[in-house]
């Protein structure tokens, strides 16, 4: 979602008959390789203490706005799910132990799927609903009820083939029994991890509209009226604190309160299900504008000030340089400890292939994507504004944790694109380009630039980006200088990061929103989440909803399908290796996540998860 949509996004998670073995692997090869430092909030030793409010300061310009945790593309973002939803409706499945983006079953609202061929069984545990019912298959039937309806625009993970199109004959065999019989027999890894990961079981009491109960549960004909009805509920903010529909949650929180700004209060649900309970009395989100507006309020709680934030991030501008072969350089505040955060994902910004503004032709060229590829220096980014504390993106697989299994030779080598202007101006002219340094290249040879290029046509580009987060305005402004060197304007706008989502995030096309945009930066690329398995069918198959620019590619389709089907990592190897260098989007630097200060008498909050999972449960206070 993600932020980055993050998750979505999004970005986006084996088993018991088959998968177990791969499930082993992938827990022990995913581990993260963040070492809590020693002293401070990871430190054991304290007298607990029930009660207290933690104050959470979220990602700067960015707060929830979206609290159905059925989210279209414009929706789909860390900061709705991960940090919001997540907290009051869980999903059937938990992805998070400590530092390791795997499967969680002791989280989860099912016991791990079981497989037989291609079919699965899923055993819900009969947790309980704050207004007293069970969660039930009957709840899970009406989330894929309405997956089935109004997926294919309204969810902001749908491929087209995936789920729920590629099961049949999908039941609730009792109260807390569901099986599905899929379509072919798939690798069980992928199919919890990136398929099954996805459901949110609703309560019964939101199958309804405006005017009374429906029936989604059992008639998918229900649905699109039921998810209109819930799509309006979740957009009218002023009431999500008061409302009857999202008062009914399952998770360890209930929303006490929120403002339109993002500012947010959790209260504990009493009748929550799971272990650990809450023992904190509250937990709050704040919102900034400006790492910088954050880090005010953070040096001043810990000079002793009124104002205090128990859990927050240090401005990669006054980030300790990071040493060679260490996790984190000297802390610069005192009482608290500082501990960084990297995700399970990848960061990059999109290229509008679909875009009306004329300019698809050009960025549907390979020769032109790597020219502005090479543009993108991230070893000077890394070394520079990220002070040590980022990741090369070298592709469609993350490079982070570094032991992960699914991260191909190829990749482990490195930026395969390094910074070159010389081969970036050079492909340039030999496509009939006139390069103007510093200034505005034109096409001069239609032949050479490509199908649909005009002679004459200018190499100008708006790029809207998303403000608050200072290493990437420095990103963003190296880029336009880079780029002009050989002749490619690119129009910056910054903008609020809520604002840049809606504009890029959603697939144009499959959303029915604006095409008229070339590309666009959102900062903060994907997390794998929930779609764990980095097999790419959610961000880069030919029409899936997250697949923002509308990158299409028949080879491309081929591979991602054959890495569905197998344990084996060779159909993944081959496939990441073709697409990094297709560029279907501008790799950039998967910059640390977050520089998270955690105040010292706060516990439970380190290992922090890469998949940004947040889990306040966790969390208490020590004398």
């Amino acid at each position: 979602m993600g932020a980055f949509p993050s998750r979505r996004s999004k970005t986006r998670r084996l088993l018991a008959v088959g998968g177990v073995a791969a499930l082993a692997v992938a827990a022990a090869a995913c581990s993260s390789g963040t070492s809590s430092p020693s002293g401070g909030a990871a430190a054991s030793g304290g007298t607990p203490q029930k009660g207290g409010t933690a104050t959470y300061a979220l990602p700067p310009s960015t707060t929830p706005n979206y609290i159905f945790p059925f989210s279209s593309s414009t929706y789909f973002s860390v900061v709705n799910a991960e940090y919001f939803q997540y907290l009051m409706y869980r999903p059937l499945y938990w992805f998070g132990n400590g530092a390791s983006p795997t499967l969680n079953v002791g989280l989860s609202l099912a016991e791990a799927p079981l497989y037989s061929g291609n079919q699965v069984t899923i055993h819900l545990k009969g947790w309980k609903w704050s207004n007293g019912t069970s969660v039930s298959a009957d709840n899970v039937l009406f989330w894929i009820h309405m997956m089935q309806a109004v997926g294919s625009t309204d969810w902001g993970a749908y491929v087209p083939g995936g789920f729920p199109t590629n099961v049949t004959n999908v039941k609730a065999v009792n109260a807390t029994e569901v099986t599905m019989t899929m379509t072919k027999s798939y690798n069980p890894a992928w199919f919890t991890y990136n398929e099954l990961s996805q459901i949110t079981p609703m309560p019964t009491a939101w199958d309804r509209t405006a005017s009374g109960p429906s029936d989604c549960t059992a008639k998918v004909s229900d649905c699109a009226a039921v998810y209109s009805y819930l799509d309006s509920q979740s957009k009218n903010m002023a009431t999500w604190a008061t409302s009857p529909v999202w008062s009914i949650v399952d998770g360890p929180w209930k929303l006490a309160s929120f403002n339109s700004d993002g500012n947010s209060t959790f209260v504990p649900n009493t009748s929550y299900s799971g272990s650990p309970k809450p023992i904190l009395a509250k937990f709050e989100e704040v919102p900034f504008t400006t790492e910088n507006a954050e880090y005010n309020v953070l040096q001043a709680g810990a000079a002793g000030g009124s104002q205090k934030i128990d859990v927050g991030y240090l401005p990669t501008t006054d980030a300790p340089t990071k040493p060679a072969n260490a996790t984190v350089g000297t802390n610069p505040l005192n009482g608290y400890t500082l501990d960084p955060l990297y995700t399970w994902g990848i960061n990059y910004f999109p290229l509008n292939y679909q875009s009306t503004t004329g300019n698809a032709p050009i960025l549907k060229q390979l020769y032109f994507r790597e020219a502005l590829q090479l543009m993108m220096n991230q070893k000077a980014i890394i070394d520079g504004p990220l002070h040590g504390y980022g990741q090369y993106t070298v592709g469609p697989v993350g490079t982070y944790p570094p032991n992960n299994p699914y991260l191909s030779s190829q990749g482990k080598s490195g930026d395969p694109f390094p910074y070159n202007p010389t081969e970036a101006k050079t492909l340039l002219t030999s496509h009939g380009w006139t390069v103007v340094p510093n200034g505005v290249s034109s096409c001069a040879d239609p032949a050479k630039c490509g199908p649909g290029i005009k002679a004459g046509q200018k190499l100008v580009f708006t790029l809207p980006y998303a403000t608050g987060t200072t290493w990437i305005d420095s990103e963003m402004t190296q880029l336009q200088s880079n780029a002009s060197l050989i002749g490619i304007k690119l129009n910056l706008e910054p903008k609020p990061f809520n604002q840049v989502t809606a504009i890029a995030a959603p697939n144009c096309v499959v959303a029915h929103t604006s095409c008229s945009w070339d590309m666009g930066n959102w900062g903060g690329g994907w997390t794998f989440v929930p779609d764990y398995y980095p097999s790419g069918e959610t961000l880069f198959m030919s029409g899936s909803g997250a697949n923002s620019g509308g990158y299409t590619n028949a080879t491309n389709n081929a591979m991602i399908n054959a890495t569905l089907t197998t344990k084996s990592m060779t159909p993944m190897d081959q496939w990441q290796n073709f697409l990094a260098k297709q560029i279907p989007v501008i790799w950039q630097p998967n910059g640390v996540y977050e520089l998270t200060e955690i105040v010292n008498n706060l516990r439970g909050v380190i290992p922090q998860s890469t998949t940004l999972n947040l889990n306040p449960e966790n969390w208490y206070f020590v004398s």
